[in-house]
C-alpha cells in the first residue's frame, strides 16, 4: 500500500476508533483517552507543511463534530501539529534536510518517549483548559490533563508494542 493511502487509513481508522469506541469510555466521570493525536507523531515529516496541518485540523473537527464539542478538539490538534517541528527539532536533533528520512520508529525509545509525552500533555492540556474554561477549575483541568494524559500515553505505547515486528 502506497503512502497516501497509508494516510487516509490511518486518518478513518484513528477517526472511528476515537468515535466509536473511546469517546464512550470514561473512567472517574471524566478521564477520556484521546488517541485521535497519533496521526500527528505518525504523519510524515517529509510531506508538505500545509496539507498536514489541514489534515489534522479536519480530523479534529470531525471528532469535535461527533462529540458536540464546539471545535476544541480541532483546535487543540492543530496546535500540537503545528508546533510539532520544534519539538522534533529539539529532541530528534533533526534538520530540514533530515525530514525526507525521519521515521519515529527508527528513534530511540526515550526520544520517542519524550517526544509523545511532551505532544500529549499540551494537547489535554489546551482541551481541558478549554473545556473548563474556567480559572476555578485549575485543579480539575491539572487533574483530567494528568490521567488522561496517562490513559491516552498507556494505550498509544501499549497498541505500538503490539502492531509493530519485531526485528
Amino acid at each position: 500500500m502506497n503512502k497516501p493511502l497509508n494516510i487516509i487509513a490511518l486518518f478513518f481508522s484513528l477517526l472511528f476508533l476515537q468515535v466509536f469506541v473511546l469517546n464512550n469510555i470514561l473512567f472517574m466521570g471524566n478521564i477520556n483517552p484521546y488517541l485521535y493525536i497519533v496521526f500527528v507523531f505518525l504523519y510524515p515529516l517529509k510531506e508538505n507543511r500545509i496539507p498536514f496541518l489541514f489534515y489534522s485540523f479536519l480530523l479534529g473537527l470531525s471528532i469535535d463534530f461527533f462529540s458536540d464539542s464546539g471545535g476544541i478538539h480541532a483546535f487543540s490538534i492543530l496546535v500540537i501539529a503545528y508546533i510539532r517541528i520544534f519539538f522534533v527539532k529539539l529532541y530528534f536533533r533533526k534538520l530540514v534536510t533530515d525530514y525526507a528520512f525521519f521515521k519515529l520508529k527508527a528513534e530511540s525509545f526515550g526520544k520517542n518517549f519524550n517526544y509523545v509525552v511532551t505532544l500529549t500533555i499540551i494537547h489535554h492540556l489546551i482541551y481541558f483548559s478549554f473545556a473548563n474554561f474556567s480559572f476555578q477549575n485549575y485543579a480539575n483541568v491539572l487533574l483530567n490533563t494528568l490521567y488522561s494524559s496517562i490513559f491516552t500515553l498507556l494505550l498509544y505505547f501499549l497498541g505500538t508494542f503490539i502492531f509493530t515486528k519485531s526485528k
